[in-house]
């Protein structure tokens, strides 16, 4: 059998029930070899979170007029393959990072495909769900922040149309560290 294409998964946003789905693709996007520069929590953290966290979380990004949604890719043997999400951000409020939120705006965390459905286009229909979604819902922008030494999601979010906006930040984790932010205008 040959390997997937992006034509073969199917991408929808998760539903409440999924919550063991949810925090079981976030352990496992947690062991990745990038994770520490790649996400804000460990997969010690993760692991110690009650399931009515992932149960709370998972409610939250299903609701069609939530304020976040989270999208998944079920390969063609049923399982998830990669997932994106993609957060609303409002003008007048603040970010996680305290600067200002000057137009509404999705803002993509989460992101992971698992190694072995990566580099046959499945991260651009993800990110083509997630963006949609936003364009949906009246985003102006969608944004997301990548570490300075991920160049492999660096070089994903560039191929799927993002663009670094010359904005940086001090990397949560360690403020030696640095963040960039990529966006995709409307």
């Amino acid at each position: 059998m040959s390997s997937p294409t992006s034509d073969d998964y199917v991408v929808r946003a998760i539903r409440p029930d999924e919550w063991a789905a949810v925090k079981q693709l976030r352990l496992d996007a947690l062991r990745d070899p990038v994770a520490s520069i790649a996400f804000l929590e460990t997969y010690e953290d993760a692991m110690e979170r009650p399931d009515s966290f992932y149960q709370v979380r998972a409610v939250g990004s299903a609701e069609e007029t939530g304020s976040a949604r989270q999208f998944i890719a079920e390969a063609p043997d049923g399982s998830w393959a990669g997932t994106v999400t993609v957060l609303l951000e409002e003008p007048g409020t603040k970010d996680w990072a305290g600067y200002p939120v000057e137009r509404r705006q999705g803002h993509v965390v989460g992101v992971f495909v698992r190694p072995e459905h990566r580099g046959n286009g499945l991260i651009k229909t993800l990110f083509d769900a997630g963006v949609s979604w936003a364009w949906e819902r009246g985003a102006e922008r969608v944004r997301l922040f990548v570490h300075t030494d991920n160049a492999r999601a660096q070089g994903a979010y560039r191929k799927v149309g993002f663009a670094p906006s010359g904005l940086v930040v001090s990397f949560e984790k360690d403020e030696a560290e640095n963040e960039l932010e990529f966006v995709l205008e409307r």
